[in-house]
């Protein structure tokens, strides 16, 4: 691309309009001008339907055409756009489709059942109702753009998203902010931040979408690829193999990922991993969880200095470091974004000195603007002096590199001891027999809590009282003995959100009933 080739989705689709855009889970092809127009079509049928700027559109959709059409319209034309993850049950479809007040919901039938139970409990009319597919209750999904115009719609304005947060202590809150109020295209063409945060070239290349699109991240990444004239490879199932595959048929440039990927990619074979040429990975960006240093060492062995790390929030961020800065600085997530702040406050409210772990407080330029949605006790009660925090604790260093520890929910408190899982889980996530880990407090009479390692072995026929004696040792090689767990349990998977994230609560709960019935 040349300096004179513009960004943002719309501008491009002018100037160079037969440029693919987006390839499917299906392997299906799509240029700027096609998907243009489709959005475009989608855009006017909800024009037609009487949504304005500053009306929702809620989504229950996997990464497919769809997804991205309806982001496209959205975008355009003032509203916002609400995805939801496809995981979740008809009632938690319905509460997030109501409390978000969306005017309107589309819904693939893969999820029909969900959808249906969701139809009893919305306030959404069902003409409103629509799905990709066929779901009883539910009109299909090709009305909305069935005999609308494929030009653009009049008196476009940018529309923003309004995602909710994963919700692991009560229901998910919408992080809303207000609309841009400027040119769809200029809102778009504000990606070109991210090329410079990640060394991201704008211009043709492709990127690999390899979370779901409902997440921020994977969202956020896939979309700024588009603006930034690079086409986006959608997976609709996330697969270690498939991935390398990908990445050699597609000569894929950019993806974001998080680290279970990247356990899971260092998990195949050798002669699996050499089989595929890599070469074409320029920028490689991951987040969502702390990642265990010789993880990602060894990534950069593989993939040469192209792994790129940041530390953000749904409600905003953060920190962000490039390959060679996290070399010399092996395990931090980063210095503070360009004119962002970050903090580290006690619990009083003191803020504390570099190397001292507390409470990581962000802000940037317009992060402080959002609120969640209906809850003003929750929005004031995550403030302090202007920044923002999401519950992490870390630290930071004498030079300003921000180190984390874990989420302050997660940590464990042993005879009044602050210990973090997240440094116990790097160490075991980093024994050659471990494919997953979740470390935790469970009831202890004497200590209040005491560390528990829970594993899913790769090779089941090594579980038992054995391996687990060996784990132990493994750690005790590593850390201090009061870090290390006292026993082991083993399960055949641990539960994680499709974006890596683990679903710790789900196991606390497990051990910690019992002692709550109780109290």
């Amino acid at each position: 691309m040349t300096t004179e080739e513009p960004l943002g989705f719309w501008a491009i689709a002018e100037h160079d309009p037969h440029r693919p855009a987006l390839v499917d889970p299906t392997g299906t092809t799509y240029s700027y001008r096609e998907l243009d127009e489709r959005a475009n079509r989608v855009a006017n049928g909800l024009r037609a339907m009487g949504l304005r700027p500053g009306d929702g559109v809620a989504i229950v959709l996997p990464n497919a055409v769809p997804f991205v059409e309806l982001y496209l319209a959205a975008m355009q034309s003032g509203l916002y756009l609400t995805c939801i993850n496809f995981h979740l049950t008809g009632p938690e479809i319905a509460y997030i489709a109501d409390d978000c007040e969306a005017d309107v919901l589309v819904v693939e039938e893969r999820y029909a059942a969900a959808a249906v139970a969701a139809a009893a409990e919305l306030a959404i009319p069902a003409d409103r109702r629509f799905a990709v597919g066929s779901i009883e209750g539910y009109a299909a999904y090709d009305e909305i753009a069935e005999g609308q115009s494929e030009e653009r719609p009049p008196e476009r304005t940018a529309g923003t998203t309004m995602l909710y947060t994963s919700g692991t202590t009560g229901r998910p809150k919408g992080v809303r902010r207000p609309l841009p109020g400027i040119d769809p295209n200029d809102a778009g063409a504000a990606s070109s931040m991210l090329s410079m945060l990640f060394d991201i070239v704008p211009g043709p290349g492709a990127h690999l979408v390899a979370g779901p699109l409902y997440h921020a991240a994977p969202l956020a990444f896939g979309t700024a690829a588009l603006h930034l004239g690079q086409t986006m490879v959608l997976v609709d199932r996330w697969t270690p193999e498939g991935t390398l595959r990908l990445i050699e048929e597609h000569r894929i440039t950019t993806s974001h990922m998080v680290p279970t990927m990247f356990h899971r990619l260092l998990g195949l074979p050798d002669e699996e991993r050499s089989r595929y040429d890599t070469s074409s990975l320029r920028s490689v960006i991951h987040a969502a969880a702390p990642c265990p240093v010789e993880v990602k060492r060894k990534m950069i062995e593989w993939w040469g200095p192209v792994i790129y790390e940041y530390y953000a929030a749904t409600e905003g961020g953060g920190a962000y470091v490039k390959p060679k800065d996290w070399l010399e600085h092996p395990g931090t997530v980063g210095q503070p974004f360009p004119g962002a702040t970050l903090r580290i406050y006690d619990e009083e409210g003191n803020e504390l000195p570099a190397g001292e772990v507390g409470t990581i407080y962000m802000g940037q330029p317009g992060a402080a603007a959002f609120e969640y949605f209906k809850d003003e006790e929750k929005t004031r009660a995550n403030r302090r002096d202007g920044l923002f925090t999401v519950g992490d604790m870390g630290y930071l260093d004498p030079d300003g590199w921000l180190f984390l520890s874990d989420r302050k929910a997660d940590m464990i408190i042993s005879g009044g001891v602050n210990i973090y899982p997240a440094e116990i889980e790097a160490v075991l996530l980093g024994h050659p027999d471990v494919a997953d880990v979740a470390v935790l407090g469970v009831p202890d009479d004497e200590w209040g809590e005491q560390v528990k390692a829970v594993i899913q072995a790769k090779d089941p026929a090594r579980v038992g009282d054995a391996f687990a004696e060996e784990l132990i040792a493994f750690c005790r090689e590593r850390l201090a003995a009061f870090k290390c767990p006292r026993s082991v349990d083993f399960r055949d998977q641990l539960p994680r959100y499709p974006t890596g994230k683990l679903y710790k609560r789900l196991i606390r709960d497990e051990y910690w009933a019992d002692r709550e019935r109780a109290i």
